[in-house]
């Protein structure tokens, strides 16, 4: 019976070691992680966080700007949070603050209002945070780079296509936004051109016009005013952009003038190469937007990381000499539109040999 008994206290003592050796292996050693090393997940937060506010989406290159924008910024390994205002001053600024809130390394703003915004570079400056102006110039405010194409030789580059087809006569110029610092510069190129062939008397400026928020249907509004003030007395139009160009040629044609009368553009949007080729519209300038939105992602990053962005120009702004990074644009007519846009691939041959969307 005592044998017995021993048998069964053994048998208890075994299985009661086995019971606590099963616990143990089931609990990790300190400072251990359960899942295997090439499981773990890499911290995004270890990533640079660029900051991306801008004006709108309406015009048919900014959709290509956010996208290439997006992509390169990814492709050298950070992450960027993009915010869209609807050309609204207000929101553009509750973006910003929200974007500076995010706790972003670099902003880069596409102003709507180049004076209103100025507000943001100063709270994104107590934050600790640079500021990138792409594409159009900031006012009034200490931004830390602008990055953009010479819109003043777009300006010059219109005048001087539109003169070798016109050297004397009437000339309208519809304009793009008051608001936007990018008009300025683009008209001061049109008129570094026409000014001289002016004082010689060669060409007359018979109407010049602002077209709120660039609008086609203010352009079209204004091309309507030119028409009438100069009964139908016009021999050239230099338009602010290709939508402002849209307006005036819809104008010109309601008066059976297209093709009759050459219009200048400038952004190189699908209808306007349509255009180029249907003979409506005669040059438009071409900005490669893909180099633009990686040249600015790039300044992005270094100036994140602390480094120094090589620039070529300094631009005033109102209140400094801003460092800039400006690129070169080309002007396309019918003659090298297959050449430019076309061969790289910034748009597709039998798109542009379509005709244009009524």
């Amino acid at each position: 019976m005592a044998t017995t008994l021993r048998k069964v206290g053994l048998l208890i003592l075994l299985f009661l070691l086995m019971i606590l050796t099963a616990c143990e292996e089931e609990v990790p050693p300190k400072n251990e992680k359960k899942e295997p090393e090439n499981e773990r997940v890499a911290d995004s937060g270890d990533k640079l966080k660029i900051g991306f506010s801008m004006d709108t989406l309406e015009e048919e290159r900014w959709p290509r700007d956010r996208d290439f924008f997006k992509e390169a910024v990814e492709s050298l390994g950070a992450d960027v949070m993009i915010r869209e205002a609807r050309g609204d001053d207000s929101l553009q600024i509750v973006h910003a603050e929200t974007l500076i809130s995010a706790g972003v390394d670099v902003l880069v703003i596409v102003p709507h209002n180049a004076e209103a915004v100025a507000t943001i570079v100063n709270k994104a400056h107590n934050a600790g945070i640079k500021v990138i102006s792409y594409d159009r110039l900031v006012k009034n405010s200490s931004v830390d780079l602008y990055i953009s194409f010479d819109n003043e030789l777009v300006g010059e580059l219109q005048a001087k296509a539109i003169t070798k087809l016109v050297p004397k006569g009437k000339y309208v110029y519809i304009g793009g936004a008051n608001t936007d610092n990018n008009a300025h510069l683009l008209k001061q190129g049109v008129f570094n051109v026409l000014q001289p062939l002016i004082d010689k008397g060669d060409i007359q400026i018979v109407y010049d016009q602002w077209s709120e928020n660039w609008t086609p249907e203010n352009a079209y509004a204004n091309m309507q005013a030119a028409l009438k003030t100069n009964n139908n007395e016009i021999d050239a139009v230099i338009a602010g952009n290709d939508g402002t160009a849209s307006g005036v040629i819809k104008a010109l044609e309601a008066q059976g003038l297209a093709k009759k009368i050459p219009v200048a553009g400038q952004d190189a949007e699908l209808a306007a190469a349509q255009r180029i080729v249907q003979g409506t519209q005669a040059v438009t300038i071409y900005k490669p937007i893909k180099t633009l939105a990686y040249e600015a992602a790039k300044a992005a990053i270094k100036m994140a990381e602390g480094e120094t962005v090589k620039t070529n120009r300094k631009m005033n702004n109102g209140k400094l000499e801003i460092p800039s990074l400006l690129l070169t644009p080309i002007a396309v007519d019918k003659n090298n539109i297959d050449d430019t846009i076309i061969a790289d691939g910034f748009h597709q041959r039998d798109q542009v040999y379509e005709k244009p969307a009524e």
